[in-house]
């Protein structure tokens, strides 16, 4: 049972042929537990005659248990277990189930045959279709369980073993042997003793296998997954490493131009403007120079930081390098630019203070606007750059 509600993970867990193979495998497994269990239920059973078993229908009776098992597992595998496809399946599979049992007890070909307590007979078949029906909605619940998986599903197959040894003793208990009965596959049929034998080593092995293999396959999924993530967290530091500046963290060129684009075209389909505000530190390389590179990277910075301050939440700030910034801001008119302009150079006219040192600095900020100054990126940037020097010549600050 453990080993079926373990495979019932994999099967869900993968996909195409590799899915085929584990519900081959898998059914292949649970159907030789369920029907070893059975047979060596059997075997315990003791007659005062000698016991055989027809080798046909001991194979029928173990093919009934292998497709029962496996249809259980596709049923089980499936996103969603509906009510109605839970009864079908519990219909099915405790047929098979109670097939299997009850074509075991036939294959002993007694003379005169086996006499069935009707009560007891529909009581077992009953008891398989309830097992079956408890067996699939546990393993559906817990086939993608991660937490306490091993925990909740070691609960889970014992309750399911239970149910399933319960249908078996029931059915055992319905058989009645009349007073002179003689086994008929005892001379021609496989002996009970090494039915046993290679019942139980069959059994052990192919569990072993199918345990060993799901848990390989699972720790090896894990591992996947953990790359899978590792691969993904390291595509997007890349992919953000190549769209913002490494200094300040903030939009680089190429994302600025993106975004640029994406503006032209939300405004050209509703009639609306935007601006591209161009901000220029003034005196910033004589700072550089007097006080080194390192204090500059500082000083650019804690710019960034009250640009950002500055910003509202819709608007781009990105840096293309150097002291210069852009702002890219939507407006419903021009005047509303000049506003933002104002703020700006009122966020930077503080002082500022870089590695203990107070400064003051002031900025020179050019316009375009969305579609009087240009319809692209490019155009809309060199105006506002263009803008920005004359501002700058002009020493407005």
């Amino acid at each position: 049972s453990y080993t079926a509600l373990d495979m019932a993970s994999r099967v869900a867990a993968s996909r195409g042929r590799v899915r085929l193979a584990w519900l081959a495998g898998g059914g292949f497994a649970m159907g030789v537990g369920v029907w070893s269990m059975h047979f060596v239920g059997m075997l315990a059973f003791r007659l005062p005659i000698e016991v055989g078993y027809d080798p046909a229908i001991t194979a029928l009776s173990f093919l009934l248990a292998v497709a029962a098992s496996t249809y259980a597992l596709h049923l089980v595998s499936a996103e969603r277990l509906a009510r109605r496809r839970l009864a079908v399946g519990m219909l099915v599979m405790g047929a098979g189930i109670a097939g299997m049992h009850y074509g075991g007890m036939a294959a002993m070909r007694m003379l005169p045959g086996i006499v069935y307590d009707p009560l007891l007979f529909v009581l077992s078949v009953a008891i398989a279709v309830g097992a079956s029906g408890a067996a699939l909605w546990i393993a559906f619940r817990l086939r993608t369980a991660v937490h306490r998986a091993r925990l909740l599903r070691g609960g889970a197959a014992v309750l399911m073993g239970a149910a399933i040894a319960g249908m078996h003793y029931t059915g055992m208990a319905a058989a009645g042997f009349p007073a002179g009965s003689v086994c008929g596959a005892a001379t021609v049929g496989i002996d009970a003793g090494w039915l046993a034998a290679v019942v139980v080593a069959m059994t052990l092995a192919v569990i072993a296998v199918a345990l060993s293999s799901s848990s390989i396959d699972a720790r090896i999924a894990r591992r996947t997954d953990q790359l899978s993530r590792s691969l993904a967290e390291v595509n997007a530091e890349l992919v953000h490493r190549a769209l913002h500046d490494p200094l300040t963290r903030l939009p680089n060129r190429v994302l600025l131009e993106d975004r640029i684009g994406q503006a032209v075209c939300k405004a050209a389909r509703g009639n609306g403007r935007f601006a591209v505000l161009f901000v220029d530190l003034d005196g910033f390389k004589a700072v550089n120079d007097a006080w080194g590179h390192q204090f500059g990277d500082g000083l650019l910075v804690e710019v960034a930081a009250r640009l950002r301050a500055a910003r509202r939440s819709t608007d781009t700030l990105a840096r293309l390098g150097g002291d210069e910034f852009v702002l890219l801001i939507d407006i419903a008119e021009p005047a509303d630019a000049a506003t933002v302009a104002e703020d700006v150079l009122r966020a930077l006219a503080a002082q500022f203070e870089v590695a203990g040192h107070p400064l003051r600095i002031g900025a020179s900020i050019g316009i375009a606007i969305y579609p009087e100054d240009g319809a692209g990126a490019q155009a809309l940037m060199a105006n506002a750059d263009a803008a920005m020097y004359h501002a700058k010549d002009a020493g407005r600050g």
